[in-house]
């Protein structure tokens, strides 16, 4: 019961904070995230406290809306927790999702990575929101916020970027698909996210089939 409260609180709490948001990193994709994470956590071993916590604070500050600052959705999660008297450990652990849930962490290298069950599934759960239907209507959106064009032949993507680099982008917003998205089905960690992912990368393939025989006039 203290659980359940302490989520129900949380979700308030994030609800307050990202209230005006932009579209694809509002309320309705953490919910998205929470939702699927308990979906896929079914199938997992895992402590499901931190996974709902984990789900709901992962992007509470999201760097790229706030100067590129990775430690700014850490404290507020943290400082939050705290207030709720939750136990340091639980406290760690999601802070510890918080920081590496992201894809563009993954393009660090690293000696020793953090990593859980609770991680990869948090992890699955936000990949997923990331592509598909739900991704492309969420990586458009994004596009606009930042004005970006749509496409342009002249800028290929670039498969081989840093972290750094990522972060820094400013490429045409289809380039984002090849460079983010469509790697993100061979990213995934546990067996439900790797099955819906499948689907989900399909219908991305179609529309960038489409989205290409349009631009060129072929159809």
């Amino acid at each position: 019961m203290e659980d359940e409260k302490l989520i129900q609180e949380t979700i308030a709490f994030v609800k307050t904070t990202l209230e005006g948001a932009e579209g694809g990193h509002d309320w309705f994709h953490i919910e998205r995230v929470y939702k699927n994470s308990l979906l896929i956590a079914k199938e997992e071993e895992v402590d499901m406290l931190i996974i709902s916590l984990g789900a709901l604070l992962h992007d509470i500050a999201d760097a790229k809306f706030h100067n590129g600052d990775e430690t700014i959705g850490p404290k507020i999660a943290s400082d939050f927790l705290k207030s709720k008297n939750v136990s340091s450990s639980t406290i760690e652990h999601v802070v510890k999702i918080i920081e590496n849930i992201s894809f563009k962490s993954s393009l660090e290298t690293r000696e020793k990575r953090f990593n859980s069950l609770e991680l990869q599934v948090v992890q699955d759960a936000d990949r997923l929101d990331a592509i598909g239907a739900i991704g492309i209507a969420r990586t458009f959106n994004y596009g606009g916020f930042k004005n970006r064009a749509l496409y342009d032949p002249d800028i290929p993507p670039n498969l081989k970027m840093t972290k750094e680099e990522y972060k820094k982008s400013t490429a045409p917003t289809i380039n984002h698909f090849y460079e983010k998205l469509l790697l993100l089905k061979d990213k995934m960690n546990t067996l439900s996210g790797k099955k819906i992912a499948e689907q989900r990368h399909s219908f991305m393939l179609q529309f960038l089939s489409q989205f290409n025989a349009e631009w060129q006039g072929e159809s």
